[in-house]
């Protein structure tokens, strides 16, 4: 295909590391992380904390680590990367153990999930007990695993599990464990494993997507990859953002690039009308001259619709690691259904409305005359 005129950004050939070293295990306090951010003023503390700056430089590093670097590059796996790899492989064989129930034509999730996820939380710390930290640390990072995989309750999963993927790892650098030169595998092998487990899961137990349309309109479940993603492409010779609508090319090269791999995925739950129907914001964004405009906005869009949002961040928990800061939490609040304080917001995107699946909608017309609605 002709190459734009528009040309490509060059990455700068070495960027400056944002996220601090590792400090010493004494200066730790560790306890079971809880959540504390309940109101706006909460939010502010949040906002103004090294907690969240430390959220912000790890995602920098991570999205700087794989510019111009698609999935099939040879990066080195520490022996940490492969012990979480080797982890993620048992969540996935967990899928195995729990089938989902016949519920008929029901397009909400599926409980056989609650019991996917009790199996987690029953595993998740002898799983991390191979980690060469105390058993406080050990405890405090599988909190944040268990969380990345979705809400047991509600059957749901959005931006804020997603975020404990990132606390989940970025609790592994603050302990020492994880270094700078593990952060391409993070993300090009980690990462997009996470990644298709979740779209395992979605699938199989036809996980609702979290808040009232998915992640602030980009997907209905995740954010991540359409940064990390547009990092990938960010100096591509002749890939650009309009040839998402290329079938051929996301046929070619969806696996490798995360951005590409999204996309197609979309695209194959989503089959009544193309993305100018039913992802509106991904086919604006593909109007951009470039990868790089794409990624510097989206990480932009991170830090204020993500980190940013009190329905996404009420549920977020601080503990030893990932320190909420003096004040926070001290509001009163409602009791949600599993009897955390937060306060509603006025659409209920928090944890008020329920909305289906899209690939169970799918699942639905393909096998019965029940029609999808046009914008699942």
């Amino acid at each position: 295909m002709p190459i734009s005129r528009n040309k490509p950004p060059q990455a700068p050939p070495e960027l400056p590391l944002l996220t601090p070293p590792a400090t010493s295990l004494e200066t730790f306090t560790f306890t079971s992380p809880t959540r504390k951010l309940i109101t706006s003023h909460d939010l502010k503390l949040f906002q103004n904390s090294p907690t969240h700056q430390l959220l912000l430089s790890f995602t920098t590093d991570l999205n700087n680590s794989v510019l111009n670097v698609p999935n099939s590059t040879s990066v080195p796996i520490s022996p940490l990367v492969q012990t979480l790899l080797d982890i993620f492989d048992r969540v996935d064989a967990a899928i195995d153990e729990f089938p989902p129930e016949d519920v008929g034509l029901s397009r909400f999730g599926n409980r056989s999930f609650q019991r996917f996820y009790d199996a987690l939380w029953e595993r998740a710390k002898e799983w991390h007990k191979v980690l060469d930290v105390p058993q406080e640390a050990r405890d405090e990072a599988a909190r944040y695993f268990c969380e990345a995989w979705g809400n047991r309750t509600r059957i749901d999963y959005g931006s804020g599990h997603e975020l404990n993927f990132l606390a989940w790892t970025l609790c592994f650098q603050q302990l020492g464990l994880l270094q700078p030169a593990d952060y391409p595998a993070v993300i090009l092998r980690l990462f997009n494993k996470y990644l298709s487990i979740m779209r395992r899961l979605q699938t199989t137990y036809y996980l609702e997507p979290a808040g009232s349309h998915g992640v602030w309109g980009l997907d209905d479940y995740q954010f991540l990859p359409f940064l990390f993603g547009s990092a990938q492409l960010y100096s591509h010779s002749y890939l650009r953002p309009k040839s998402i609508h290329s079938s051929d090319i996301l046929e070619e090269l969806a696996g490798e690039y995360i951005y590409l791999s999204c996309i197609a995925f979309i695209n194959s739950i989503k089959t009544t009308a193309g993305l100018r129907w039913h992802s509106p914001m991904l086919d604006d964004i593909s109007a951009a001259k470039n990868w790089g405009k794409i990624n510097a906005g989206m990480a932009k869009m991170y830090e204020k619709e993500v980190l940013g949002k009190l329905p996404v961040m009420q549920h977020f928990m601080f503990g030893g690691i990932l320190k909420a800061v003096e004040g926070m939490g001290e509001g009163l609040g409602d009791e949600d259904r599993e009897g955390m304080r937060h306060v509603h917001s006025t659409w209920g995107e928090c944890c008020g409305i329920k909305v289906p699946a899209s690939v169970a909608a799918k699942r639905a017309e393909e096998g019965t005359e029940l029609r999808r609605i046009p914008f699942d």
